[in-house]
């Protein structure tokens, strides 16, 4: 039966989200114990979350019928010394992705453009098409962001550029003086967002907060999140950073309590642990060398990573994600990517590093 209700017609041709397929889910499909699905498609910390932001969350839970603090003080006021910026500064969504879809509030309508490149995030052309934008996806260089060609891309009908960097799902890295040139000369009446959700997993990453501290570009957002090297996904928790007036705008589209009593008091205590961010460092660093390695071996193409996953090509990217499914490892197939032959596969722990790798040489054997 058709739905008499007069949509808005934007959802007519809306691609949906396909995020990674969750353990229960599998676990069910093959009538296997959660236990023994290893999950490796979602870019997790497979470390976890620190104890200290355990035993935190622990604590909050005999007050959960009272409404959380809708404003976030507390959090606010520690991510603001973190960072070296104001509370004013900074604007928390559900995840991220609820920043991005009040950027689209903001600035989106039918007749603007948004300027993307090939291969980025799937959330940034939901949300253009969501509130009638124009998707302008500029190609992409060695799987990467061209980011002199995204600036030649902006027309006076531009709003917004959205630039992940490092970027998913292809864990490129943008070259500083590109990144540099980028924020210089995008114009003021085009707001630039810079994803930085694998910001932390660098050694030495392009330092834009200084540029938000001077208050030099009133059209320049960043975006964070607790959810990959902090290890708290579960939570959805992001943040952005920019200019007050900018941060003005965006909570007028921000709905109240959003961020959840557990979430505020899981990320204050982890920003106390910045051993486990170590740890979890070393980790991708060797877990990064092993995958990567592993792939040379197997005289397989992958793109070099700068995050906490590696894009790697195996011809039958969807057919691959299957058999390996079968064997109890979940990857991620990048069909809906525009990339048909790669799946992306999460750096876990050693243990789940070989034991993903024993699947993958087990379905490249099947499907040849």
């Amino acid at each position: 039966m058709s739905l008499p209700l007069p949509l808005n017609p934007a959802l007519q041709n809306l691609p949906v989200y396909q995020p990674g397929r969750p353990i229960e889910e599998v676990a069910r499909e093959l009538g296997w114990p959660a236990a023994n699905i290893l999950k490796l498609a979602s870019n997790e910390n497979p470390l976890g979350p620190s104890p200290a932001a355990l035993a935190a969350m622990r604590q909050v839970l005999k007050n959960l019928h009272l409404y959380p603090d809708g404003n976030a003080f507390y959090l606010k006021q520690k991510l603001a010394r973190k960072l070296g910026v104001e509370p004013a500064n900074l604007i928390l969504g559900n995840g991220s992705n609820e920043i991005i879809e009040f950027v689209g509030h903001a600035l989106m309508q039918p007749g603007a453009e948004v300027v993307v490149s090939q291969y980025c995030f799937a959330v940034y052309p939901i949300v253009t098409h969501l509130f009638g934008a124009k998707l302008i996806s500029v190609p992409a260089r060695h799987y990467g962001h061209d980011l002199p060609a995204m600036l030649k891309a902006i027309t006076p009908n531009t709003r917004v550029m959205f630039a992940a960097n490092p970027n998913n799902p292809t864990g490129t890295l943008a070259p500083r003086e590109a990144v540099v040139r980028l924020v210089n000369e995008i114009p003021d009446d085009v707001l630039l967002v810079m994803d930085e959700a694998y910001l932390d997993f660098l050694e030495k990453p392009v330092d834009l907060l200084p540029v938000i501290r001077a208050g030099e570009k009133p059209n320049l957002l960043l975006l964070r999140t607790f959810s990959k090297i902090f290890g708290l996904a579960g939570l959805r928790l992001g943040y952005g950073i920019g200019p007050t007036e900018l941060i003005a705008a965006l909570e007028k589209v921000r709905q109240p309590f959003n961020i959840n009593s557990i979430a505020q008091a899981g990320a204050l205590a982890a920003l106390d642990d910045p051993e486990h961010l170590d740890r979890t460092r070393a980790n991708n660093t060797l877990g990064l060398d092993h995958l990567q390695n592993a792939f040379r071996r197997l005289a397989l193409e992958f793109v070099p990573s700068h995050a906490n996953f590696v894009l790697v090509r195996v011809r039958d990217g969807q057919r691959v994600f299957e058999e390996m499914q079968k064997l109890g490892v979940i990857t991620r197939p990048m069909g809906g990517y525009q990339l048909p032959e790669w799946i992306r596969i999460t750096v876990g722990t050693p243990e789940e590093n070989t034991r993903c790798l024993a699947a993958l040489k087990k379905a490249l054997d099947s499907t040849r």
